[in-house]
């Protein structure tokens, strides 16, 4: 990563994590945070590493991802701008439990477990929307359990399109797509088996591939 650069609380202002903060808290807050840039594939955290810090996406995308002794991964989600990962093992002193891996360049705001652990106790906004963040991966979790116990590879693949698809002119479509391997990686199923199934639903009508966007089609619900 680059070297820290200066933080503003205008910038600060910008992210949802910090929405709860007044002024005087985000002028302290701008003194211990620092913003960092990396790279495409710069591993930003290491699976075993000890926590010292949280970090808060201000641009880019990140994947959070496992593995095991023989190297095979699986991707646990994808981190985009206002995310922020690293907190569970700031609350409870355990190492990282996954890697995060940028999947494009990326800005990111650092802050040292100590600052954060004081921010958290001097404020209960802040501390309301670390559970909050929390919860939300415990829902997601609690989906993919679901999809992986409940629905074949079609529906899976369906289902991972629909959660990052974005509403544009009354559209869903997937800005950013994510690499075949990527997706088979998130949703438990072999590169050839996805490559497959993405074909299967351009020809069924349920995408529409549009250089590097994917539209979908009111019946993709069909495809789960």
């Amino acid at each position: 990563m680059s070297q820290p650069a200066i933080v503003s609380t205008l910038l600060l202002h910008s992210v949802p994590l910090f929405a709860g903060l007044d002024e005087q808290q985000l002028a302290l807050l701008a003194r211990a945070i620092v913003r960092k840039s990396a790279g495409r594939s710069a591993k930003i955290i290491g699976a075993g590493d000890p926590t010292d810090s949280l970090y808060i996406v201000i641009s880019g995308r990140l994947k959070v991802q496992m593995s095991d002794e023989q190297g095979r991964e699986v991707i646990l989600s994808i981190l985009g701008p206002g995310e922020f990962f690293g907190e569970m093992g700031l609350l409870d002193d355990s190492p990282r439990s996954a890697s995060v891996v940028t999947l494009e360049a990326c800005e990111l705001l650092t802050i040292s477990k100590t600052d954060f652990k004081r921010s958290l106790a001097g404020n209960s906004e802040l501390s309301l929307m670390v559970m909050r963040g929390l919860v939300k991966r415990l829902r997601e979790a609690d989906r993919k359990i679901g999809s992986l116990a409940l629905m074949d590879v079609y529906g899976r693949v369906a289902r991972l399109l629909l959660e990052m698809a974005e509403d544009i002119d009354g559209e869903k479509v997937v800005v950013k797509k994510l690499s075949k391997q990527d997706i088979a990686k998130m949703i438990g199923a072999s590169r050839e088996m996805v490559s497959r199934v993405m074909k299967d639903l351009q020809l069924g009508g349920y995408i529409e591939v549009r250089g590097r966007s994917i539209a979908l089609r009111d019946n993709i619900l069909l495809a789960e």
